[in-house]
Formats: structure tokens, sequence, C-alpha cells
């Protein structure tokens, strides 16, 4: 029988062709109805004609035709035969060339799992039990918060017998974890359908729909809500920048090259041999806004961290001079990537001011998280990739080798407070040859493990939040693979259970330390001792909340032990070790200050009062002024 035509309604085409309707989710996509069957809606402007083939009429093209809705583009109907779970494709006939194709639906909600490539008729029902959470959210994302991030890949963190395992499983086996390692946030790389698994979901062709590989939609709710309930912020790694040329995808949708550019130049990303989206097309800006906000409505993500935006950024990103085509300036800026951008961030804290967004973005462009109406990108945070580059640089020279590199431990104090930086460890330096994070620590296997619990405490004492990659956290040393899990059987191996418990104590001490967190992004929160010791390799600082005491980050980054260091500090009295990486307990050799050292009036570094410490080799220390001492 023919469908029923379903209206989309003047409001809704004018936000649309606008480029910021924000909800095309609940227009556009297959819906099912109360009453039973579906109705459907896809944006094929350039089509002669539509229809929707399916398990329920034999993929039969002429038994379901849709009809467009005046010029927007928009075709609608409904069926009554359509039942839940059921799988669906639109079968598009182009203007164009005669050219003819079955294409998934861009709003899906739920796919089959590759390599099938058909969508499926799913509702997105689900009584959540995360309220408490919700109502409290704010805070814990605030930029004044503490933030420990954990980043994973959920087909490679744990398997059971070689498979995956599912969301719901995946969500008490990972909640567990995560408490009793003390990050405050999970950031997963993406679960948006993706049909190549070995592209860890960065080639995604569902932009809302979590992939089925783990289970259904309402399974990853079920995992989202158990994280929310044992208090444990999710943060979702989101693609906005390209997109994969699988047939039944996005690409050349309608027979025209609908949501990417013609013109190579501009439409396809050499580096990644992927399709890359015109912000130029109001339709395409509203149906990428609509799906970010829809990760955050639907499914309660607290924020968006958006992948590969320097490649938007730049109309030359990974392209030889004359392969690309000047704005209207004649600059290399892409200016509706801008503007998409800055849309898109606008929307996010309008509608859900409590949620974040973090860029991963390279480059020195400037204001990535500053406001739009400072002319920034609108971003919340921005991850530091220059810090991540630098600090590992500077931990793989032998450290004899390091005093002719101590910038590389100092410089990004020069520009930390320029942007609300997030500190990275992630997944792009455990692949792809760069070995592991233990493997990157000069020395024997002992001084590989000092090396990493020096750095991680250099990382958790400088300004910014911090996100470490799955593996580093009890020092995988193979190189991470997405085939197969974390070599979880090397936690129990002397020096590796020493770094994970090290871990859990360094979180469990900055969760528990405002001064550690509060003033992340501003100068007053930071201020150097020791920035030029390079003879010694010896760096100090001190980290300052509000109100209360400071606290005094020291890192040793040579294997000599260093008795009787004398460092300048703010106040007398006693000043209380709180972490000492080079513990025993962590797989050190024991070497500290007997818990504490009462600071002399005894000038030194410009400040009246001095502490005389002994720094452990290849460590850092973590002390607190004791106000009540």
């Amino acid at each position: 029988m023919p469908l029923t035509s379903t209206a989309f309604d003047a409001q809704d085409r004018y936000f649309f062709g606008e480029g910021t309707h924000s909800r095309l989710y609940d227009q556009l996509g297959c819906h099912l109805q109360a009453e039973g069957g579906a109705r459907f809606a896809v944006w094929a402007p350039n089509a002669a004609s539509v229809s929707v083939v399916g398990d329920w009429n034999g993929w039969n093209g002429d038994a379901h035709p849709l009809q467009p809705q005046d010029d927007s583009g928009i075709w609608t109907g409904s069926a009554c035969e359509v039942a839940p779970g059921q799988a669906y494709k639109y079968r598009i006939r182009s203007r164009h060339h005669g050219y003819q194709v079955d294409k998934a639906d861009p709003f899906a909600f739920f796919c089959e799992t590759p390599p099938a490539t058909a969508s499926r008729a799913w509702s997105l029902n689900y009584a959540w039990g995360d309220d408490e959470w919700m109502a409290t959210r704010a805070p814990r994302n605030a930029l004044d918060a503490p933030m420990s991030i954990y980043e994973l890949h959920l087909g490679s963190w744990r398997r059971r017998n070689g498979l995956f395992l599912g969301y719901r499983e995946l969500a008490h086996v990972l909640a567990d974890y995560i408490c009793e390692m003390g990050f405050t946030h999970v950031e997963l790389m993406p679960v948006t359908e993706h049909p190549f698994y070995g592209s860890w979901g960065y080639q995604t062709t569902a932009y809302f729909a979590p992939t089925s590989r783990y289970g259904t939609p309402q399974d990853f709710m079920y995992f989202i809500d158990h994280l929310h309930q044992r208090g444990i912020g999710v943060l979702l790694d989101w693609v906005p920048s390209h997109f994969p040329t699988d047939e039944h995808g996005l690409g050349y949708f309608d027979g025209t090259h609908l949501y990417e550019h013609a013109d190579p130049r501009q439409g396809f990303h050499p580096d990644w041999k992927s399709s890359i989206f015109n912000y130029g097309r109001h339709e395409v800006r509203s149906f990428l806004i609509s799906s970010g906000l829809f990760w955050l409505e639907k499914y309660h993500i607290d924020g968006l961290r958006v992948d590969a935006v320097a490649s938007m950024l730049y109309l030359d990103y990974g392209r030889a001079h004359g392969e690309w085509i000047p704005n209207r300036h004649g600059g290399r800026e892409n200016l509706e990537a801008i503007e998409f951008l800055q849309t898109l961030n606008r929307t996010v804290y309008r509608e859900h001011p409590d949620t974040l967004t973090i860029a991963e973005e390279s480059t020195a462009w400037p204001r990535v998280s500053r406001p739009t109406d400072m002319d920034g990108l609108g971003f919340g945070m921005k991850w530091n990739m220059g810090w991540m580059h630098d600090s590992l640089a500077y931990m793989h020279e032998d450290p004899v080798h390091r005093r002719y590199h101590h910038h590389g431990m100092t410089f990004s104090l020069v520009y930390a407070f320029s942007e609300n930086f997030v500190l990275p460890l992630s997944h792009d330096e455990v692949v792809y040859g760069k070995g592991s994070l233990l493997g990157k620590m000069p020395g024997d296997s002992w001084q590989q493990f000092a090396n990493l619990r020096a750095l991680f405490g250099f990382m958790w004492g400088h300004p910014g939040k911090k996100l470490l990659f799955m593996g580093g956290e009890f020092g995988q040393r193979r190189e991470w693979t997405h085939d197969g899990e974390l070599e979880w059987w090397v936690a129990a191996l002397e020096g590796h259970a020493g770094l994970q418990r090290f871990m859990a104590q360094l979180n469990r001490v900055y969760r528990a330390t405002p001064a550690l967190y509060e003033l992340d992004f501003s100068g007053e929160g930071f201020e150097w001792i020791v920035a030029d010791d390079a003879e010694h390799s010896v760096f100090a600082f001190l980290r300052k909340p509000r109100q209360g005491p400071p606290l005094l980050v020291v890192s040793n980054m040579t294997p000599v032990p260093r008795p009787n260091y004398l460092l300048g500090v703010p106040k007398g009295g006693f000043w209380r070790e709180r972490l000492n990486s080079d513990a025993s307990e962590f797989g050190g050799a024991g070497w500290g200050n007997f818990g504490g050292v009462e600071a002399a009036p005894v000038r030194a570094h410009g400040r009246m009062h001095s502490l005389c410490l002994t720094l452990p080799p290849l460590s850092t220390l973590i002390l607190e002024h004791d106000s009540h001492a």
C-alpha cells in the first residue's frame, strides 16, 4: 500500500534551511508509532523518487513510495506494517544520470551489526534511574571541578574468550574499576555506528546510533545510567569532521554530493580517504548540530570531545600547494566550519549548560575555549597536544641528557592559561609503532616504572584537567591494538601492580585537594619555585586553591637521589608529604621525608622560609602546608 504523507512543518523547514535546527531526530528518520507501524522522513532534494524497502515488504521498491514535502527536499510517509527491529533502507532514484541506490537512514536509531548495513526500526524508550546525577552534574562538569578522565575503546578494554562484552556487562565491570581507580569520568572512543571496526569508530556512518556490536540502544542507555548511578561522568568522542565513502552511507546520497563538497579539493580528506562535510550547507549544519544534541538529550551524555577540529579549521589541512581552494578572502581558514563550530557550542551550552564540549585541536588556533561573543570557538576545553608531545619527548630522553631538554617540561607553562586545557596521554600516543607509555621510558624495568610514576605525578600537579588512555594506569608493555583486550594479566606483576596502586592513590589525592583543580585555568593557581634547575633536572611549583593552604609539587627527573635539596616556600610551619611516587608500596626505592618537613626561617628562591628535602630518584613529591600543625 502507498505511504501516507506526514508533515515536516513550516517552522521545521525554516530552521532546517537556516542551519540551526537542533532536533531533527524528532522529525526525520524512522519513528515507530504507538498505534503500530512507523512514519519516515528523509532529506533527498535531488531525488526523482524515494521509497522505503525493508523486511516487511520484501525489499520491494514499488511497495512503499514516499511523498515530497513542497520544495523542502524532505520525503515523508508512513507504513502500518513496520514492526520494531525490522531492517530497512531508502531506495533513492536520482534526477541525475539515472543513479539508483539503497541508503541507510542518516537518522537511524539502530543499525544492523556490521558487515550488514541496513538500519533498524527502533524506539528509544527507557526508564532512566540517574535523576540524582543529572540534578547534580553541573558542578561535576564545571571548570573548577576535579576531572580525571579514563579514555577507553569498548571493544578492546576487556573481552571474554576473545568475544566482545556487551554494554550491560561492561557497565558493571567498568564502573567497579573506575571507582577503584578514582577517575571522575570516562571518555569513550566513538560508539556511533561504523562499518570498519579497525577505524575505532572514527569512520562513522550512523550519527544517531550506537554501534550494535555491543548491544541495543537501551543497552547503551543502561551503560550510561549505571555509570551515572556510580558517580562517573561519561564523555563521548564525536566525529563531525569527516565520514567514510561506503555506498550505504552519507556519500553521494541522492545522486549528488549532498552532505559533502563536490570538489575533492574541499570534499575529500587525503589523509583518511574519507569525505568532508560541507559546512557551508545549512542543512548539513542542522544535521550535525542535531547529532551532537541527540547524545546529550537522549543518552544523557555529559560532554562531547570533538575529534580532529584542526582538520575542520584549515582548508589546506593535509594538502600540498595547489590541492586546496582558498576562502573568499584568499585565506586558508574554513569560514563555514568556524561558523558551524560556534553555532554548535552556543547551542550545546544554551540547551545543556551542565555539559561540556572539548576540542581536539592540534594547532595554535586562538581562543578555541573562549566564548563566541569574544570571537572564540566556544568550546569548554581544549586538548593540550603540545604538552603531550613535549613531555613525552622529554621523558624519552636518557636522564643524563634531560638537562639539555629542560624546556620540554616548562614550556607549557608559558601558554598554560591561554586556553582551558585538558592534558592528554591518549590513544594516539600508543599506536602505529609508537609503543606503550611504559615502553617510551628509558632505563631498566625499575627505572621505566619510576619514570612513568614521576611523569604521572608531574602531570596531575600541572594545571589542566587530566586524561589517560586505558592500559597506561598499570603500565601495559604492548602497544595498544583494537584486536583483543588489554594485557590485564601483567597488572598483577611487580612494578605494574605498584604503578596501578600509585594511580589510584594519585587520583584520590587529586580529588580531595582543591589546590590541584580549582584554579586550573588561572595563573592565580600556579607559581614556579624552581623552573631553571636544568643541571639537576628538578622542577618545583606551587598549586593554590581559592582558599586554604598551598600545595608543593617537586619532581626529580634523574635516577640520582638528592638529599638536602633547599626549596623556598611561602609559609613557615610543617609541610606534610601527601604523596611520594618513590614509596615502596608503589614499587619505588622508599626514599622520602618521613611524612613531612618543618620549614626553616632560611631564605631561598626569594622566599623567607625553606624546606630541606630529600628528593627521591625519578620521582614526584606532593607536599601540603599543614596550617593546623
